[in-house]
């Protein structure tokens, strides 16, 4: 029987220059990371600047808004030093001369200086303002000189329920706004540590335990609606699988299980089918449980002398990758959803290429990613799903159990480079990576789709 992924993982704080750091602000430096051997081409990238401004409260705000564009991987991020003299000069207030002896009118609002962000290198710049707990993002097209677009949401304050992940959606928005492109920022990543299941924001922030049992947890799996998660806990030589739900922390036993050692749960697209491993005297194989009506289980794989796990489905619940022994070492294989058309998925050498683990599909359904054996180290590989080719992605230390994020270009997995083991992320179309948890002990990740914005608070 083959033991399920195992992870440790790495945090990084970061964010742009604020003008005067504030008490319990989150104000930390932007990692930069480093780049890996994808072939990147610098200069490419639009140049974006967050404005920097003296309004109360909002430094912590523009820090984690910067950091989310600079891990979205798909912007230069220019700092700029705190102060409202680049963005233009108002015009001075002064009574109406029309109307002797009233009040001056109130300044007209300073005009942004497109002409020197764009001599900056800017092709974007981000201002943010707040009124109450409404927060205004206004992206101004510094090449067009004119604004883009405006976009509002409800943050409440620092250090509520529901702050940081308020802010990481006007991230999503603002990168929506500018390239057209849906963000990961409001996000999050399970993992497991000390027998526990946690989980941690997109950007390294925010530790907290998921899992409420009292026993040892481990595998944990999103639904695609964002407001549930799987997992199984292990007592007495035995795995029994739960569904959690995120805002409330109730969860519910999934029926039949805990009996045996059940493991590696996955949802279907739809969330009305939980996949998952079961151990017995007689192997280790698939099986499929209804869990919108808690009834009809089905076995997928008869393993008979070989053993078959860690199931994964194709974005259209079509399909089930998963691995198997059958050729010797373990390898991935897929089937159909209802187990019927079984066969080898990821190609491989026979007595060159070694065991093949944690299979995991893309949210696009293009590829799918893995760990392999390679001389005595495990390395992360991506198997394209048209083509049925592989390549490695990563080759320093020992790397494992990829998790794919929702935009389908970045991964967060487990290595070693740093002299012991922890989560990175990587962004697999400019080579850069990033420590995410910089504490030993985590491992066994799952990326979570965009966590809904009704229903969800931090625990």
């Amino acid at each position: 029987m083959i033991v399920g992924r195992l992870l440790p993982l790495t945090i990084a704080f970061a964010s742009a220059v604020a003008p005067v750091p504030l008490l319990g602000q989150d104000t930390t430096a932007i990692d930069r990371g480093v780049r890996i051997g994808i072939v990147y081409r610098p200069g490419v990238r639009p140049g974006i600047v967050v404005l920097p401004g003296h309004q109360a409260g909002l430094d912590s705000v523009r820090a984690i808004v910067a950091r989310d564009l600079d891990y979205s991987d798909r912007f230069e991020v220019i700092t700029m030093p705190g102060g409202d003299s680049a963005r233009g000069t108002a015009a001075a207030a002064r009574p109406d001369p029309a109307r002797p002896g009233t009040r001056p009118r109130p300044a007209t609002p300073a005009a942004l200086n497109y002409p020197l962000y764009r001599a900056l290198g800017a092709d974007f710049a981000i201002d943010v303002r707040a009124a109450a707990e409404t927060t205004t993002v206004v992206v101004h097209d510094v090449t067009a000189g004119a604004v883009r677009r405006t976009v509002q949401g409800i943050v409440p304050a620092l250090g509520l329920p529901g702050f940081r992940l308020a802010v990481h959606r006007l991230s999503d928005q603002i990168l929506q706004a500018t390239v057209g492109a849906p963000g990961f920022a409001a996000t999050r990543i399970l993992f497991v540590r000390d027998g526990k299941v946690y989980r941690i924001d997109q950007d390294g922030a925010d530790v907290a335990l998921a899992s409420s049992g009292e026993h040892q947890a481990m595998s944990p799996a999103w639904a695609r609606d964002g407001r549930h998660f799987a997992y199984m806990e292990f007592a007495d030589g035995r795995g029994q699988l739960f569904v959690q739900d995120v805002a409330t922390n109730r969860r519910v036993s999934v029926t039949t299980t805990g009996k045996s050692l059940d493991f590696t749960p996955a949802f279907s697209p739809d969330g009305k089918t939980l996949a998952f491993s079961r151990a017995t005297e007689e192997g280790t194989d698939v099986y499929t449980i209804n869990v919108h009506d808690n009834c009809c289980l089905q076995r997928l794989t008869r393993g008979g002398f070989s053993d078959n796990l860690s199931p994964t489905y194709s974005p259209d619940g079509q399909r089930i990758g998963f691995v198997s022994t059958r050729p010797g070492l373990p390898q991935i294989y897929v089937m159909a959803a209802d187990g019927t058309d079984q066969q080898l998925f990821a190609p491989f050498d026979y007595g060159v290429s070694g065991s093949s683990n944690a299979p995991e599909w893309s949210p696009d359904g293009q590829s799918v990613a893995f760990h392999r054996d390679v001389g005595g180290t495990l390395q992360v590989f991506v198997l394209d799903v048209r083509t049925r080719t592989v390549r490695q992605l990563t080759s320093l230390g020992r790397n494992e159990d990829p998790t794919w994020a929702p935009d389908g270009r970045h991964m967060a997995f487990v290595s070693d480079r740093s002299g012991y083991r922890q989560l990175w992320v990587i962004d697999l179309e400019t080579g850069r990576i990033r420590p995410l948890l910089q504490q030993s002990g985590a491992r066994l990740p799952a990326w979570s789709p965009r966590i809904p914005e009704a229903g969800i608070t931090n625990p």
